[in-house]
């Protein structure tokens, strides 16, 4: 086989949902049908061969994502397993940065749920295309067009329907395939038996009527969108199921169109549909646009790569994650080229030249070796030797790129820590230092008026995690205080301020002079803390220069104005907490052109922000969770006085089919601490809930 059709074959993938929508039970028994595993697991018993974490196995939920390359059809399909809660959306979005198409699994009695919207949107960030998957249909309240009805509402997706439930919850039985118009059965105590048939007569007449109008609206969809498929639908002309499949996938592809499946995991229905609508609709990494990096000298120059496996070699680290035995395991997507074992690579950013000394394909925690990977390839390297970080790139030197690295939001809670005996603090600190390389919504930082380590991440599960992993994986035993917020400054007004620093340096007097327009904006970004601007800035000092745009500034001097601003951003004047939602506007910068440092003119910056922040009405900002809540019937006024009684702001209550309430909310973060226990003593543990970062408010 050429390299050109190992491209064509691939499929790069990640299963994306909501916590208990499914997405671990579905990859199961993708990985039961490929032939990959031979008996199947179950996330309830702790034996699903993707939560191969101890931690995974005892709460039952996805905490990191395991990458597994199975086949299917001769295609070669990588899938990776991401977690559901928020408090490990990072794995999530790093997934996604470097997967070509993703399926999202929805339960079909709840639609879409909190952290469906999130995935989402974090899918659209990356453009990547997608199929849904309706999850769940045989269980009580399951509704397969409210659920799809949801997806309209809440997404905003253009949903088309390729597949029909036939039977209602308990009574699910099959699937119609309105491409092919037959009907789809699955026999065997294992569902591995797909049976077809193109008799709809067996059927009642409103199921066939049903039927009938989905096939309509599927056709109103792809018509729409394909000219001349409408030329054809038109005309009367009989359009083919190849002629279907081609209008969706192109459709699919192009971000307009999200084809909707159907089926049970835990009933194994449905999955060996799910494989083929990923083969059909999903893209080989030749689908996807050519990869745009930058140069690592100036980054304003873009470079485009062809997805090629003739291309020069170029990779982007995702994930690194550490192994007892073989030592940092790093995560690469490549993107263009090849790779061998032996071959010599470069990091841009380090500037490091380093040798490939094993790599392998992974199979959640096990692993084949391997020692030679192309474009499209989601492979690891094992035992490389120089310091890396997620996040970069490697290539080759003789054709040097870079990377745009992966977002990374930042922690909400944090908490001091301390070793149960004083003799493994060395052990710690090399274990923290590991575990924040690892994920990078980790941070360990030492609190400089008590000398504690402090501890961040996303949530309390997040921190609870960290703390076991330490324990178990490294044999040191802490003691962890009450979680804190992490609280962020802002201002109220704006104004223009100036700053002029003088300081002597061998005789030599150096001067800068700085005025800008300091304004609120917007902290709905909180990692964007800082809008950093000047559409005319006049240039003084003693050689007068007409006015120029920030971006026409000299690289070294934005560089510096920027790390400045950034600086004097870090601690606010109420509390000292990072400052978000500032704007500034540099108008006239004076510099002594022949005695003048770039160091002088960062701290210039950053004083003159400092000045600023204390006179423009500071405040303090702090996190607030978005919190639903699936209540059974006759709890949910209990629920409703809980939530007030923490502050809470009710967005919404639905009733759900069944009498369950489905209550959202936006609750300040430091209320809802110990709010699981809290909520199971209030509805004798029958309510559900789930909750993810919704932004910042003023206390």
């Amino acid at each position: 086989m050429g390299k050109s059709q190992r491209v064509a074959g691939r499929r790069n993938i990640g299963i994306m949902a909501h916590i208990d929508a499914g997405k671990t039970t579905t990859s199961e028994r993708i990985l039961y049908y490929t032939g990959l595993i031979r008996k199947l697991g179950e996330v309830h018993d702790g034996t699903a061969t993707m939560d191969w974490m101890v931690q995974e196995q005892e709460r039952g939920i996805t905490i990191t994502s395991a990458a597994v390359t199975c086949q299917w059809q001769d295609h070669h399909i990588t899938i990776i397993d991401t977690p559901g809660h928020v408090d490990f959306t990072l794995e999530v979005e790093r997934s996604l940065r470097v997967l070509d198409g993703a399926v999202a699994v929805f339960d079909s009695v709840h639609g879409v749920e909190p952290q469906s919207e999130m995935v989402w949107k974090q899918a659209d960030r990356y453009g990547v295309p997608r199929i849904a998957f309706m999850n769940k249909l045989d269980r009580v309240g399951a509704d397969f067009s409210t659920a799809m009805q949801s997806m309209k509402e809440k997404l905003g997706a253009v949903t088309a329907a390729i597949q029909f439930p036939l039977g209602e919850e308990q009574e699910f039985w099959g699937i119609t395939d309105l491409i092919t118009m037959e009907i789809v059965t699955f026999a065997g105590d294992d569902g591995s038996e797909v049976k077809r048939s193109a008799d709809l007569s067996v059927l009642t007449s409103s199921e066939r009527e049903a039927i009938e109008d989905a096939r309509e609206q599927l056709l109103d969809i792809l018509t729409a969108g394909d000219d001349a498929l409408l030329d054809r639908y038109i005309s009367g002309h009989e359009i083919s199921a190849d002629q279907l499949r081609q209008a969706l996938r192109q459709q699919t592809l192009a971000l307009k169109v999200v084809p909707v499946l159907c089926g049970s995991a835990l009933k194994n229905k449905g999955i060996q549909l799910l494989l083929e609508a990923i083969i059909h609709y999903l893209p080989a990494p030749e689908d996807v646009e050519r990869v745009v990096g930058f140069h690592p000298a100036d980054e304003s120059k873009k470079i485009e790569l062809v997805r090629d496996p003739e291309e020069m070699f170029s990779a982007l680290i995702f994930k690194m994650a550490g192994d007892t035995f073989a030592g940092m395991l790093l995560y690469i997507r490549i993107y263009s080229g090849e790779i061998r074992v032996g071959q010599s690579l470069f990091n841009p950013r380090t500037s490091q030249r380093v040798r490939v000394q094993s790599m392998v394909r992974m199979r959640a925690s096990d692993r084949d070796k391997i020692t030679h990977a192309v474009a499209g390839d989601i492979v690891a390297l094992v035992g490389l030797k120089g310091s890396y970080q997620t996040g970069d790139t490697l290539c080759q030197e003789g054709r040097k790129i870079l990377f745009e690295s992966l977002y990374v939001a930042e922690p909400v809670m944090t908490a001091a820590i301390e070793c149960e005996s004083t003799s493994d603090g060395a052990k710690l600190d090399k274990a923290l230092k590991r575990l924040a390389m690892e994920d990078p919504s980790f941070r360990v930082e030492e609190d400089p008026e008590t000398g504690q380590t402090v501890i961040k991440g996303m949530g309390e599960l997040h921190l609870e995690v960290m703390i076991d992993r330490l324990a178990r994986e490294f044999q040191v035993k802490t003691q962890m205080g009450s979680p804190q917020v992490s609280y962020r400054e802002t201002i109220a007004g704006e104004g223009v301020f100036k700053k002029t620093v003088q300081r002597e340096v061998a005789s030599a007097k150096q001067w800068v002079s700085l005025s800008a327009r300091i304004y609120s904006r917007s902290y709905d970004n909180p990692s964007a803390s800082l809008e950093i601007a000047g559409g005319s800035i006049t240039m003084t000092g003693d050689h007068d220069q007409p006015k120029v745009s920030f971006e026409d500034l000299p690289q070294s001097t934005r560089e510096a104005l920027t790390a400045g601003f950034d600086d004097g951003a870090q601690a606010g004047p109420l509390l000292g907490y990072p400052v978000i939602g500032v704007g500034i506007e540099l108008r006239e910068m004076g510099v002594d052109k022949d005695h003048h440092e770039d160091s002088l003119l960062r701290f210039a910056a950053a004083q003159l922000l400092r000045d600023a922040l204390r006179e423009l009405s500071p405040q303090v900002l702090e996190p607030t969770m978005c919190v639903q809540v699936f209540v059974p019937e006759g709890y949910g006024s209990h629920v409703l006085t809980d939530l007030k009684s923490r502050g809470a702001a009710v967005e919404s209550i639905q009733i759900e089919k069944g009498g369950e309430q489905s209550i959202c909310s936006v609750v300040p973060l430091k209320k809802v601490f110990g709010y699981a226990k809290d909520l199971r003593s209030i509805t004798q543990g029958r309510a559900q809930y789930s909750m993810h970062f919704h932004g910042y408010q003023p206390q």
